[in-house]
């Protein structure tokens, strides 16, 4: 099969979205399909626009010269067509955020051409992008032209389908891990030990200064004999202001900033601990945590986000309504060894429904109800 996915963002730039596509793109060729990546991210010097190799994958750079090289392009529908009309792919497979116009504007250049299209969204709406979809046709039409809508968890596709009833029904198309990368031999740190970890960007919408807040009132909540210490995996423009308010309040001992790790070194961290905390609200699937999760470890989330999609509450973590709930939930594990103890075998043991295998079967499905044939 030929697939083209789209995405405005792409290596070298990295995140969650450019992660999942560049896996998915390269399971996919692994297995035979002849798959190309569209971008609007610039590669490095020697391919600013242009066609380009990433780890084997060709990309087609559709890089326009703009300030902070935003991953836009004023004539996205047909750069995107070009490349279209070229490859005539069996499906287009596109990726998109809440704000993603070379994104939509691929689904213009491929509906136009009558190409199935699937419309991955990776984010939640919210308040703000749920209003502008409703009161647009532009995805219903979209989607009478041949583009299939599918979302990374149920939550994630309730909010679409909640905002554009009319677009039809919302498909689940998950991101996806492999199991084998993030097993662990677990340290033990003995019973008067609760080790946290998380691994976020630390940027508002992952709400970082809330998280340190909620692992103080956990450590001051826990009875004498728990000692809860916390390291904060990653960075962004909040941690310097969570760090000056933990140095304020004398916690520099109980929660480590370790900045940006690569998977070993995140693996290190999660071998050496007990409970994993997604302190965020606006997340639509919650890969670190997916990865935390088949490490083994008890994951403690919002029971808002997508994290549900692979946490149930008591079975593969703990999941609590507000922060509050999230720090009462550090302090139970912390309290209950046998809890956490029951948690974590679970999940060594337990592989996710979200495994490639099972993913790379959801897609194809996916690519079907687009119309795509294999």
């Amino acid at each position: 099969m030929r697939i083209v996915h789209v995405s405005d963002c792409y290596a070298p730039r990295t995140g969650g979205i450019e992660t999942q596509v560049a896996a998915l793109a390269g399971r996919q060729a692994g297995a035979g399909d002849d798959v190309r990546v569209v971008t609007a991210t610039p590669g490095h010097d020697a391919v600013f626009a242009g066609e380009d190799i990433v780890d084997g994958l060709p990309v087609s750079r559709l890089a326009a010269h703009l300030p902070f090289e935003l991953p836009v392009h004023p004539r996205t529908v047909h750069e995107v067509g070009r490349v279209l009309d070229r490859d005539r792919p069996d499906v287009v497979h596109v990726h998109a955020g809440v704000v993603s116009p070379f994104a939509w504007g691929a689904v213009r250049a491929a509906t136009r051409r009558g190409l199935p299209t699937l419309v991955t969204v990776h984010s939640i709406w919210g308040p703000l992008a749920r209003p502008a979809f409703a009161g647009s046709d532009v995805l219903v039409r979209w989607t009478r032209w041949g583009a299939r809508l599918s979302a990374v968890s149920d939550v994630a596709a309730e909010r679409i389908a909640a905002s554009v009833p009319r677009a039809g029904r919302v498909l689940v198309v998950p991101n996806g891990i492999e199991p084998s990368d993030w097993q662990v031999a677990p340290v033990d740190a003995g019973p008067g030990e609760l080790r946290v970890v998380t691994v976020m960007r630390m940027a508002p919408r992952k709400r970082t200064m809330p998280l340190v807040r909620i692992l103080a009132a956990a450590a001051n909540a826990l009875p004498p004999h728990v000692r809860l210490t916390a390291t904060l995996v990653g960075d962004g423009p909040e941690r310097a202001g969570a760090q000056r308010w933990v140095h304020e309040r004398g916690l520099d001992d109980a929660i480590l900033f370790a900045g940006r790790l690569d998977r070993p070194g995140i693996l290190d961290v999660f071998a050496h601990a007990d409970v994993y905390v997604q302190p965020s609200v606006r997340e639509s699937f919650g890969l670190a945590a997916l990865e935390a999760r088949t490490a083994g470890l008890p994951v403690v989330a919002r029971v808002q986000t997508g994290t549900g999609q692979f946490v149930r509450d008591g079975i593969e973590g703990l999941l609590a309504a507000d922060d509050g709930g999230l720090a009462r939930a550090l302090v139970r594990l912390g309290e209950d060894r046998a809890l956490r103890e029951r948690i974590a075998a679970h999940n060594r043991v337990t592989v996710p429904e979200q495994a490639w295998p099972h993913v790379l079967e959801i897609v194809a499905d996916a690519y079907r109800e687009a119309g795509a044939v294999r």
